[in-house]
């Protein structure tokens, strides 16, 4: 679970679908940034291949979801 790896102290069902993931969102940084780009690549088999892509695809939680929809598609 996305959650646990990156020790947010909030529950899966608090965390809006639309909700940015960095800034005010759930408030992740930089250092947390790349430890989510590992937890996704590594649990779903998808590649965010460059910055470009990252940013979109960590746009919201629905934006993560979509992007990884989309690559396993």
């Amino acid at each position: 679970m996305l959650t646990t790896g990156l020790r947010l102290d909030l529950a899966p069902a608090d965390i809006a679908d639309e909700a940015p993931i960095f800034g005010e969102g759930l408030g992740l940084d930089s250092i947390d940034a790349l430890e989510l780009v590992v937890l996704v690549e590594e649990r779903f088999h998808v590649t965010i291949p460059d910055e470009d892509v990252g940013r979109r695809a960590f746009a919201s939680v629905n934006a993560l979801v979509e992007f990884i929809l989309t690559e396993r598609g």
